[in-house]
């Protein structure tokens, strides 16, 4: 009995550092190319190494880290070239998820995105890039949650992970983050309404917009 709730324990506490790390990673806390340490994540995350290197794993498949024989472990450098692969997904996927999220989001669905919805109202221009950035990240994961298949969830929060790393090397390039934001208002708005064709086409254009604006950026 005790050594399952200590593999319980284990678990929850490999999931928090994965989300940390994840999050580290993606918003470029850690930068492009740093080494791992291991140890100091753990102390910083207060964590042992074990739950660490589960989360590490875990990350690497991602595409977040990378690890190099008798090297080490590096955060993934960010190539821009990588932007064409990862739209030329997220333009299918994301209409998709977008329509799924309107069709099938519970009542517990609908009222995490409107609250979403209030906060992108409060003033999104006033914010700054990392709270910009931050806001994008839950809506599109509530967004993605909210269409009850586990693997499409999966694959778009690490596609989104990594077009955010592209957006965050760019951040101090880019004309309007808030309006970027903004756009969720809507897409926001016709997932609750239920309005599957509506949402998938603003989705789409979201993502193509995205490109656009790295790419002028660059």
């Amino acid at each position: 009995m005790q050594q399952a709730a200590a593999e319980v324990e284990e678990l929850s506490l490999a999931e928090r550092a994965y989300r940390a790390i994840r999050d580290r990673l993606v918003m470029l806390e850690i930068r492009p190319g740093a080494p791992i340490n291991e140890e100091q994540l753990g102390q910083s995350l207060g964590v042992g190494r074990t739950p660490v290197r589960e989360a590490l794993k875990r990350l690497q498949y991602e595409r977040l880290i990378t690890t190099y024989p008798r090297r080490g472990t590096f955060a993934t450098e960010v190539n821009i070239t990588d932007l064409a692969h990862i739209s030329e997904v997220r333009q299918e996927l994301e209409p998709l998820a977008a329509a799924q999220a309107a069709r099938r989001a519970t009542a517990a669905d609908r009222a995490n995105l409107t609250a979403l919805r209030a906060e992108l109202d409060e003033d999104a221009p006033g914010r700054n890039p990392a709270e910009l950035m931050r806001l994008d990240l839950r809506v599109h994961r509530a967004v993605y949650a909210a269409t009850h298949n586990p693997y499409l969830e999966d694959t778009l929060v690490r596609h989104d992970n990594l077009a955010t790393r592209i957006w965050c090397l760019f951040v101090d390039r880019l004309s309007d983050m808030a309006g970027h934001v903004e756009e969720h208002g809507p897409l926001i708005t016709a997932i609750v309404a239920g309005d599957a064709d509506r949402a998938a086409r603003l989705a789409r254009s979201h993502v193509e917009g995205f490109e656009r604006a790295v790419r002028e950026a660059i």
